[in-house]
């Protein structure tokens, strides 16, 4: 039973729906779980990027203004552009520009002298953004001189090398970058020119960091230094004109603290002052996936109710399903005990519908062929019963000495044993032919010669029928000689025994196309339309008393049908009662399926 349970149809479906849901719940997790994570990690790096972006131009703003007046255009234009709430406040959160209530944390410090190297242009070391120049910011005219000079020089190098470029620093400085190779080039074409020579405001600019670099070494105890200009614009610590101990490290490490402390308070003048960041969502909420202790629950009783409305829905339609596969097999089981009337409801029009239409066609084929078999058994028991008997009775009478053993009743007998004998050829062509196993030996043959032959056998059994023969040409064809004149024969002596004296046989030959006709008419006593379709069954007689001087065994058709098809052709029948027959056989000229012994 729990074998019969894990082969259930039913069960198996369930089985199948739940793992395809599970699966389909997974994948629709995992995906849902991946596409969240994505964009989440799309809206982070958006947030990323719109709050550097936020970040970068306010410290430029700070950089380049000695106050936060006019940030308000500047601030409301990120706004619209980035969809973020951004504020600015003082460090003891005064507003400057933007709207409350304030988160509780701010954002950032915008401090252009402080600045986070990672989201502006400060350096990495004093964390002074590049934008914020002071005193060193050149004026109009030296800017000009200066970018002259090194566009000269340039297209010098570029004539001579082929490389080069120019860089405008935020003090306004143009720069000449040329690869280190051509320093020699580049000295040929300055003629004298010095382009890294700091113009009056750069001097100017660096003798004040110069004072104040060396009034905290001073203080620190260190020898002081003189501020440059290097290569890239930027003011950096060099030894003193004067004597001066050995570098060490611990001098080192003044010099850059002094040179970062001395740039800052040089340039705080000229920035705005430090100022808190604000940013956030308009909404205050944050991107991201929910998986508290509620939001898992509310994911595994969504994932549960999935999973039983797929169980239910594979219950309803697999019940759907076996209902009718259960009744076909309770039908088939009382078949196979024998009750031969078992029928199957048929309902719908689908596959299953179309199985118990099936069924119920085989069960009614096999119905009436049971019934068939059962007559032809008494049927055949009866066709043999007689001749028997009658052997058996003249045997018995001549052994009891009633009648004399003399030629009479030797012809009698033997007339019975022939019959006994044409009756059982008769049944074993049929056998054989219901088997497979009638075979054929076609030959080329002409219709008017075999048609000839069948008349010329039967004209002594005429009794006053006139039987005659009409071919039309000299038609050919392939087929078995002598199962064709068995098939002809035993039409034209049904015809010759249910026609009167007088009345007329007539077999008529020709070629159709492809398949040659033969006709066998006759002028007898006809069969009712409601027999005609019962007229090639096996003991069939139009003679309901079963008489044998009106009647023969009932097979002669039946074999005629058999061995029209096996030679790939038909044969049919046309009547009308007291009026005659004609019975019709269609045999193909050539027929591929003919196979010899």
């Amino acid at each position: 039973m729990a074998a019969r349970r894990r082969r259930s149809l039913l069960v198996r479906l369930l089985v199948v729906s739940i793992v395809v849901a599970l699966c389909a719940i997974a994948a629709t997790a995992w995906l849902a779980a991946q596409t969240t994570t994505v964009a989440i990690k799309q809206a982070q790096g958006q947030a990323l990027a719109d709050d550097a972006r936020i970040y970068d131009t306010l410290v430029g703003h700070a950089a380049t203004h000695k106050d936060w007046a006019g940030i308000e255009p500047v601030v409301r234009a990120l706004g619209e552009q980035t969809g973020r709430h951004i504020a600015l406040t003082t460090s003891d959160r005064r507003l400057i520009v933007g709207t409350l209530p304030l988160p509780d944390k701010p954002s950032a410090v915008v401090d252009p002298l402080a600045a986070d190297p990672a989201m502006s242009a400060a350096q990495a070391g004093d964390r002074i953004d590049a934008r914020a120049t002071g005193p060193f910011q050149l004026t109009p005219a030296e800017r000009d001189k200066l970018k002259a000079d090194v566009e000269s020089v340039l297209g010098c190098v570029r004539t001579r090398t082929g490389y080069g470029s120019s860089e405008e620093l935020p003090t306004g400085r143009t720069l000449l970058r040329v690869s280190e190779n051509a320093a020699a080039t580049v000295n040929s074409c300055s003629q004298g020119v010095d382009l890294t020579a700091p113009t009056v405001t750069e001097t100017s600019a660096l003798h004040e960091l110069t004072q104040l670099v060396n009034a905290c070494l001073t203080a620190k105890g260190q020898a002081g230094v003189d501020v440059q200009l290097s290569q890239n614009g930027q003011p950096v610590a060099a030894a003193a004109s004067r004597p001066a101990p050995l570098a060490t490290g611990e001098h080192v490490e003044s010099v850059a603290e002094c040179l970062a402390v001395a740039r800052r308070q040089q340039l705080r003048p000229y920035v705005a002052p430090a100022a808190l960041l604000f940013v956030n969502t308009p909404s205050e909420a944050s991107a991201g996936l929910d998986l508290s202790a509620t939001s898992r629950w509310r994911i595994i009783g969504v994932a549960a109710l999935v999973l039983l409305v797929t169980v239910l829905a594979a219950v309803f339609a697999g019940s759907r399903l076996v209902r009718p596969l259960r009744a076909l097999t309770g039908a088939a089981r009382r078949m196979q005990e024998g009750d031969d009337s078992a029928r199957v409801r048929v309902t719908g029009s689908d596959e299953i519908a179309e199985l118990a239409v099936a069924f119920n066609d085989m069960a009614d084929s096999r119905e009436r062929l049971e019934s068939q078999r059962k007559a032809m058994v008494s049927d055949i028991a009866h066709e043999l019963r007689t001749p028997l008997s009658n052997i058996r009775g003249w045997l018995e009478a001549a052994q009891d000495g009633v009648t004399e053993p003399d030629q009479a009743l030797v012809s009698s007998l033997m007339e019975e044993a022939l019959l006994l004998q044409h009756i059982v050829d008769d049944l074993q062509d049929l056998a054989m032919a219901d088997a497979g196993r009638l075979r054929l030996h076609p030959e080329r043959l002409h219709l008017a010669d075999l048609l000839g032959q069948v008349v010329a056998a039967h004209r002594q059994r005429a009794d006053g029928v006139l039987l005659g023969v009409q071919v039309r040409g000299d038609p050919e064809l392939d087929a078995d000689p002598v199962r064709l004149r068995q098939a002809i024969g035993n039409l034209v002596t049904n015809a010759l025994r249910h026609t009167e004296p007088g009345g007329s046989v007539t077999v008529t030959g020709r070629q159709d196309g492809d398949w040659v006709t033969v006709d066998v008419t006759d002028t007898g006593s006809g069969i009712s339309a409601e027999d005609l379709p019962r007229v090639f069954d096996r003991f069939w007689r139009a003679e309901k008393s079963r008489n044998r001087q009106s009647g023969g065994s009932g097979l002669g058709l039946a074999i005629v049908r058999q061995l029209a098809e096996a030679h790939g052709g038909t044969v049919t029948a046309v009547s009308e009662l007291g009026r005659g027959s004609t019975f019709t056989v269609r045999i193909p000229v050539h027929d591929s399926s003919l196979t010899g012994s």
